[in-house]
């Protein structure tokens, strides 16, 4: 198979805050994805951490010591620093001048309309104390993705609003400056939008306490696994109960090897005599457990040497420079204000 060049690979721009320990969830609805693009993509994963400031000005502690904490997640769940671009978003200046040029192309009207902002607002309790920082961060976030020139961004449904504000954005500086310098984005949404939280939420959010970590010790996953909803009407072991929409089962399809067995673990439950304790025992000792277990090791090892990690993420950032300063040398050029 012929290799693509830089020129041809899409560039793909990803990341996470780094507010707290990612999940299953986070491993579901993203990093999975990433570990399988790095190997057709040209791929930037951004650790968030400006973004994460918007609403948490008043820690910035607990956003700094996230941050090596989310770059060993991403190096224990295979996500390879040869291949993938991993950078510190508050160490590219080059992004916050973009934004202050976008923030002129957008209206304040439109900020306070996008859908996503408007149920973040709501779901943080903010009400009228809304940080103006959080209010315009979907302009940062397309400084992010412009920046990069990134053609595809893995996002979930909730998102796509984001990428509709940035897109305008780069229709918005194109035509202002008769030049096509950004570079339109597509979304691209994951194979499994979301992972159910272990109450049988639709989401696993850690505002929820219903998540299991990736770090979570072999008793904490067990205990919460244990403690999972599955069907609420399977009261009588010898009854029938239902698969479809059981977060135990979705789960078993997500994670589970052997299909033939969870199969005959569906048929079994859906004509009696499965009792759930035993299907969720099956599910952690004979499924997430042993998933968990080398993503852990390798975390283990990583961590030995904070320093080696640190020392990746600033070769990333200084790689991932290069990209973004060529991008605002040409944002500057169509405007016309290079002036030296």
């Amino acid at each position: 198979m012929q290799e693509q060049s830089d020129e041809t690979m899409k560039t793909i721009l990803t990341g996470d805050r780094p507010t707290g320990p990612l999940h299953l969830g986070h491993y579901v609805g993203s990093l999975k994805n990433r570990v399988e693009l790095q190997e057709s993509c040209k791929q930037f994963i951004m650790i968030a951490d400006a973004q994460a400031l918007t609403d948490h000005a008043r820690e910035p502690e607990k956003v700094r010591e996230n941050v090596l904490q989310v770059a060993l997640d991403y190096l224990a769940v295979g996500i390879d620093p040869e291949k993938s671009t991993i950078l510190i978003q508050s160490l590219i200046p080059e992004l916050f001048e973009l934004t202050a040029y976008y923030l002129n192309l957008i209206t304040w009207n439109r900020l306070k309309h996008n859908p996503t902002v408007k149920a973040e607002i709501q779901q943080k309790g903010f009400g009228e104390s809304v940080p103006a920082g959080f209010m315009v961060y979907p302009v940062s976030q397309a400084a992010d993705i412009t920046g990069f020139k990134a053609d595809l961004v893995p996002v979930g449904e909730d998102q796509l609003p984001m990428i509709e504000q940035t897109n305008e954005i780069v229709r918005h500086f194109n035509t202002a400056y008769k030049q096509e310098v950004l570079v339109r984005a597509e979304a691209l949404l994951p194979k499994m939008a979301r992972l159910p939280g272990t109450d049988g939420g639709m989401k696993m959010s850690k505002t929820l306490g219903n998540c299991i970590y990736l770090l979570d010790p072999p008793k904490i996953a067990h205990k919460k696994i244990m403690k999972m909803v599955s069907d609420p009407n399977h009261t009588d072991i010898e009854k029938p109960g239902q698969v479809e929409g059981n977060p135990v089962f979705i789960y078993l399809d997500t994670f589970a090897s052997d299909l033939d067995k969870v199969q005959e673990l569906k048929d079994h439950y859906q004509r009696g005599g499965l009792g759930d304790g035993t299907l969720k025992k099956y599910l952690s000792e004979e499924v997430l457990l042993p998933f968990l277990e080398p993503i852990q090791k390798r975390r283990e090892e990583f961590a030995k040497d904070p320093a080696q990690v640190m020392e990746i993420l600033k070769k990333g950032t200084e790689k991932a420079r290069e990209t973004t300063s060529k991008t605002l040398a040409e944002v500057r050029s169509a405007m016309g204000i290079n002036y030296f």
